[in-house]
């Protein structure tokens, strides 16, 4: 008997990806019975509703540094600017990183002297393109709002020690600095205190850069360093690449040869704590970037010539964005976000990113009228596994015990948590502007993606666009979202427990980028929700969408879930 279970394995798990691949649809397809007709099926198939409540999460307090830095999916980024939804209003996002040198305790040489230094910091990019001289022609893959639309750039030395390990805890526990959006200044939590960092500049009229009118480029930068016989030219894909002043980099970094401060990379950030990109709207528009900070070309370098007269040669000295980054929020909302109603639900609900909101849905919540009788009488959870377990005559569920996975009579097809955008949401005059946006959805208990994002063999680590299409629905032309959730309830039904508790509590947010599943922790939430993942802090738009609340009228467009199932015929 056991040889022949192996036998099935793996032909079962064929047919359940051959499945699979057959849905993979935006509006998922469910196959009837009345393909054969009805006389000729065995099965009767018929969907229904179940109980859901969905209610907001408002979030701050988020986990800001290194984002982005621990996930194969994802190249370390934050984001740099000025953003105004048009839904909910002005995001402005600031930056502060630590500097790393490549090179330990240097030895600069005979009286070097600085020809030019080099801030450069790479934009996501894509070639679309190609001029008469076969030179790549690009687009900016992450830049938000109006990008003819300058914001104030201002970049300062910081003076505030980002510490490697939090001295509060028993153990050598790193340290976490959190957002502190609400605020109107560029600030953070580290747990115990708020970090302004303003009050951390020696001087607010003495930047290492500035820049009034800054507005992303996506032009090939071409930069030259050196003069004569040393002039090298360089050609890169879009970034931020400026030039600083040579005079304060030779006192700050050249004259230090020799000092304890250049001789390791725990000395050098004492020292130099690193930078404050400092981002501040002109107007009420703007734009924002996503910066890919942590690129290997990401870095400021010191180009300098040294040797005797005659003999001088040309080297470069350069520090890496490495370390601590970390990004600021300063939020101006004209929408008030607060937490929801856990027990009636709201009438919509707000995914916002950066700082934002998020929303939880509840499955099979509150109690329902399973028996017919008119009366509100039983758990919909109950009810739920009442529907589609088998039960014995003493009227429990018969567990196989070969499996120890609970029997079924009926079979679910499909599940959905349908979703629909507000009418009127505000687009800003863009009817595109929604097109794009992704719902990222996951299992609030364990912080996990659902089986349903594991098992969705339409992974694209190049487009996140096109990416987990299956289980994150893309949105269609009428602003519908479909979110696959059987294999989640499946599990719900066979084995009744994941960490001892049955998972039923989804988070909602919305994402740039659906492979890049990393956990942000929240200081002090609350309540169940202890983190958020990553990718919503690094996606500054927002939508709104219906909740599951009875005030919403229209049943349509109420938020459903929504089953589609199979049972044998007696």
């Amino acid at each position: 008997m056991k040889k022949t279970i192996k036998s099935l394995k793996f032909p079962v798990i064929f047919l359940l990806l051959v499945c699979a691949f057959i849905a993979c649809d935006k509006d998922y397809s469910v196959i009837e019975s009345d393909v054969l007709g009805d006389e000729n099926s065995d099965f009767n198939t018929k969907d229904s509703l179940w109980s859901v409540t969905a209610y907001n999460k408002k979030l701050d307090s988020l986990q800001i540094n290194n984002l982005g830095t621990t996930s194969s999916a994802a190249t370390a980024s934050n984001l740099l600017g000025v953003f105004n939804d048009p839904a909910y209003g002005l995001t402005t996002a600031s930056i502060v990183s630590q500097l790393v040198p490549v090179e330990n305790s240097p030895e600069f040489g005979e009286n070097p002297v600085v020809d030019s230094v080099v801030l450069n910091i790479p934009y996501f990019s894509t070639v679309v393109d190609y001029d008469e001289d076969n030179n790549p022609e690009y687009e900016l893959d992450s830049l938000f709002g109006d990008d003819t639309k300058p914001i104030k750039l201002t970049i300062y030395r910081n003076n505030y020690f980002l510490r490697d390990f939090d001295p509060s805890q028993a153990e050598n526990n790193k340290q976490n600095y959190y957002s502190n959006g609400s605020n109107t200044v560029n600030a953070a939590l580290n747990g115990t205190s708020v970090i302004k960092f303003d009050d951390h500049i020696d001087n607010l009229n003495s930047p290492i850069y500035s820049e009034a009118s800054f507005i992303p480029s996506k032009d090939v930068v071409i930069t030259t360093v050196g003069e004569g016989d040393n002039e090298v030219s360089t050609n890169s894909s879009p970034a931020f690449r400026v030039k600083l002043d040579e005079d304060y980099w030779k006192t700050t970094i050249i004259d230090m040869e020799g000092d304890p401060v250049l001789a390791s990379a725990n000395n050098f950030k004492n020292y130099f704590r690193g930078l404050y990109f400092k981002a501040e709207s002109i107007t009420s528009e703007g734009s924002m970037i996503l910066l890919n900070i942590a690129a290997s070309n990401a870095n400021i370098t010191i180009y300098y010539t040294s040797g005797a007269d005659g003999s001088r040669l040309q080297y470069n000295y350069i520090m890496n964005f490495s370390g601590n980054i970390l990004n600021t929020f300063v939020n101006n909302y004209n929408i008030t976000l607060q937490n929801g109603d856990k027990t009636l639900g709201d009438d919509n609900l707000y995914l916002k990113g950066t700082e934002g909101s998020m929303a939880v849905v509840e499955l099979f919540s509150g109690k329902v009228d399973c028996d017919g009788d008119g009366v509100l009488d039983l758990d919909a959870i109950d009810c739920f596994k009442q529907r589609y377990r088998q039960l014995d005559d003493n009227g429990n569920y018969i567990k196989d015990p070969l499996t120890n996975r609970y029997e079924l009579k009926k079979l679910i097809n499909e599940a959905q948590l349908v979703l629909t955008e507000a009418d009127n949401l505000p687009n800003g005059g863009d009817e595109d502007y929604h097109k794009y946006d992704r719902i990222y959805a996951y299992s609030i208990e364990n912080n996990a993606p659902t089986l349903d994002y594991t098992i969705d063999p339409t992974t694209n680590t190049t487009d996140p666009l096109n990416s987990k299409v299956i289980n994150l629905g893309q949105r269609n032309d009428d602003g519908v979202f479909k979110i696959r959730l059987t294999q989640h309830l499946n599990n719900i039904l066979y084995t009744d427990s994941i960490a001892a508790e049955t998972p039923r509590k989804i988070g909602l947010v919305l994402s740039n980028n659906v492979n890049y599943i990393d956990n942000a922790e929240i200081l002090d939430s609350g309540d169940e929700v202890l983190a958020v993942p990553r990718a919503s802090i690094l996606a500054p738009r927002g939508t709104i969408l219906y909740g599951s609340s009875q005030s919403v009228m229209d049943d349509e467009k109420r938020l459903q879930l929504k089953i589609f199932s199979s049972e044998a015929k007696n």
